[in-house]
């Protein structure tokens, strides 16, 4: 018997495999995702976005569904042992860019079930649980994935065009490709409590971290009545040392001095050791790494789960492109390039975030007080620490920052264009852009337009218009996933380096 096939197979349900699966079917593409739980895994493990990587839920039109999950955050608070406040730094919601608050707190189970909602929403999309894969394995021209049922035992096989292995920290796809995870010199054993209570713990709305060698805390509040806390433990100590509200309470006292263990529900407590690794390999073939399997980040600045969407969002417009014909296969070797880098500064950032904060004993206590408190004198610093853009992409085939980066690599921001209140993205989603501030001939026109692109002018006064004159270009390429290709001082000299991506629409790919 001949195994089914289908273009994309996606090993893993969470984050990162779901929003994949429904980037694909956006383009029509067929995929299968296999995970081995029947349904939303329900402990919470993620709590933090930011607006860039809620722009990506945004193209999965589910926005709005989030904006009622989430609740933004305020900025971050430093602590010392004693609850002594070291140093404030609020943000700003309303300043924008991307359209969405920079910093959103959420419950993940909430999130995989918005995703879950979202994929039903799409044809050609197939969803295995309860199914353990195996073995991965390439074949002549194509991959072979082997699962197991794990009610029933029944083994199983499907062959696939291409692979996404989403399948967390412990991946049966790396190990497949040989894969292996590089120490970036990050170990820590952390505690994590969640509490839901109706009452009002009467705290600063924001993300408050305790800054001490010894008992290195954090606390946040996720939504209406979900808290979230993460103690650094001692040695010896596990999450069992802590399973009850009784054994919390010198831990949380700070945060729920007026609150009975009554009005308390202990949702969870699990250990986890945060560590900083990355992946030396995140592609062989046809098979591909995202997310976890990938990399993995200590959560000081809560990006681990955001890197696997913003991986997601990466190589699915690529896949498409080559499954429709309209893009190299070579194009695929951009993935790797762009991301792995990206993921790299983003994990030394939260590893040097972490040792700032929770390291160096006594002296660097004593340093955290006095130095902490002079940091809002400090000019931008507050901008700084809350800002959530991250870094450009390296250059790749489809980065091309010329003899100065300019605008390349970095994200397009996504400002309002009409008085209908329609954003960037909303205009020709999964398809290039060219914005540019002059106006094209009816020959540049149709020539953009040939290759599937749309033309966005942008007025110089605009956001948009402004956003071209800080990067000192008047015309740029925006990639689907809406990172800039190239950007320079003349629309000739841009557009005709625009790749052909003929798709009229986000679901033009049908490659059944």
């Amino acid at each position: 018997m001949i195994a089914p096939h289908y273009p994309v197979v996606i090993v893993g349900a969470g984050p990162t495999g779901l929003t994949a699966a429904i980037l694909l079917a956006r383009y029509g593409v067929e995929c299968l995702v296999l995970d081995r739980w029947d349904g939303v895994y329900p402990q919470p493990r993620a709590v933090h976005l930011d607006d860039e990587v809620y722009r990506i839920l945004a193209r999965l039109g589910l926005a709005e569904e989030f904006a009622e999950i989430s609740r933004p955050a305020r900025g971050l608070r430093l602590v010392d042992r004693d609850m002594t406040i070291l140093a404030e730094f609020r943000r700003d919601n309303a300043r924008n860019p991307h359209g969405f608050p920079q910093a959103n707190m959420f419950d993940q189970p909430e999130l995989e079930t918005l995703l879950r909602a979202g994929l039903t929403r799409h044809d050609g999309v197939s969803m295995c649980g309860n199914s353990v894969v195996t073995r991965v394995e390439h074949g002549r021209d194509h991959v072979r994935v082997d699962f197991t049922d794990r009610v029933s035992g029944e083994q199983r096989t499907v062959r696939a065009d291409y692979v996404l292995g989403c399948d967390g920290a412990n991946s049966t796809v790396r190990t497949s490709i040989g894969s292996a995870m590089e120490d970036l010199g990050f170990e820590q054993r952390w505690l994590v409590v969640d509490i839901a209570t109706d009452a009002d713990l009467a705290q600063w709305e924001g993300v408050h971290q305790v800054c001490d060698p010894v008992r290195a805390a954090t606390y946040m509040r996720i939504g209406d009545t979900r808290y979230r806390w993460e103690f650094r433990l001692r040695p010896g100590e596990c999450a069992a040392t802590y399973a009850d509200l009784d054994t919390l309470r010198p831990l949380i006292a700070p945060w729920t001095a007026n609150v009975a263990d009554t009005d308390l529900e202990l949702i969870r407590v699990a250990d986890y050791t945060f560590r900083a690794q990355l992946a030396d390999r995140w592609r062989d073939r046809r098979v591909f790494l995202l997310g976890d399997a990938a990399h993995l980040t200590p959560p000081f600045i809560g990006q681990g789960m955001g890197a696997g969407l913003r991986d997601a969002s990466n190589v699915t417009w690529k896949l498409a492109g080559v499954l429709g014909g309209t893009l190299p296969e070579s194009c695929l070797d951009t993935y790797q390039r762009e991301r792995k880098s990206h993921a790299k500064s983003m994990i030394r950032l939260a590893v040097g975030v972490g040792r700032a904060m929770t390291e160096g004993g006594e002296f660097g206590n004593v340093l955290r007080r006095r130095v902490a408190p002079m940091a809002r004198w400090i000019p931008g610093l507050n901008a700084k620490v809350t800002d959530s853009v991250t870094p450009p992409l390296r250059p790749s085939g489809f980065v091309e920052p010329g003899l100065r980066r300019g605008l390349a690599g970095t994200l397009c921001p996504n400002p309002v264009l009409d008085v209908d209140g329609r954003r960037l993205d909303a205009q020709a989603p999964g398809l290039f852009l060219v914005v540019t501030s002059t106006p094209p001939t009816p020959g540049q026109r149709y020539e953009i337009e040939r290759r599937g692109a749309v033309v966005v002018t942008a007025a110089p006064e605009s956001e948009l218009g402004r956003w071209l004159a800080r990067g000192h270009a008047v015309a740029a390429i925006v990639r689907p996933d809406r990172t800039v290709m190239r950007a320079g001082r003349s629309l000739s000299a841009v557009f005709t380096t625009l790749p052909t991506f003929l798709l009229t629409n986000e679901s033009a790919c049908n490659t059944k």
